[in-house]
C-alpha cells in the first residue's frame, strides 16, 4: 500500500480562514484555482445514463461541456431545475439524478451544442 502524500501545509487560519493547500494562500486570494483551463473538449457533449457503484440507482451523465468550473457548476444547477431533481459535478462531469436523457439532450440543444448519447 502506498504511503499517502502529506504536504503539511497549513489549511486554516483563524485570522484569514481557510487556506488553499497548494499555493498557502488565502481561498479568497487563491490564485491556482482561478488558472485552470476547461478540461480538453472534442466540441461535442455526451449525455449518458450509467448505474455502476450506485446500488441500481441511476444517474445521467454529462461530460465534454466546454465550460470553466464555474460555467459548469451553473450549468448544473440550471440542469437540475429543469429535471427536478438532485445532482452534482464532479471532476467537469455533470451527474443528475435518475435517466433524464431526452429532456437534457434537447435542453443542451436549445443552448446550441453538439449533443450525442452515449453508451447504448
Amino acid at each position: 500500500m502506498a504511503p499517502k502524500k502529506n504536504s503539511g501545509g497549513l489549511v486554516y487560519s483563524s485570522g484569514l480562514g481557510r487556506m488553499c493547500p497548494t499555493c498557502s494562500r488565502p481561498v479568497k486570494e487563491c490564485a491556482c484555482a482561478k488558472k485552470q483551463p476547461p478540461p480538453p473538449s472534442d466540441g461535442v457533449v455526451r449525455v449518458s445514463r450509467q448505474t455502476k457503484g450506485r446500488k441500481g440507482k441511476g444517474v445521467t451523465l454529462i461530460t465534454g461541456v466546454p465550460l470553466d468550473e464555474a460555467g459548469t457548476k451553473a450549468l448544473a444547477t440550471r440542469l437540475k431545475q429543469r429535471c427536478g431533481s438532485g445532482g452534482t459535478v464532479k471532476d467537469g462531469i455533470i451527474e443528475i439524478q435518475g435517466d433524464h436523457c431526452d429532456l437534457l439532450m434537447e435542453e443542451l440543444k436549445q443552448q446550441g451544442w453538439t449533443v450525442k448519447r452515449a453508451g447504448g
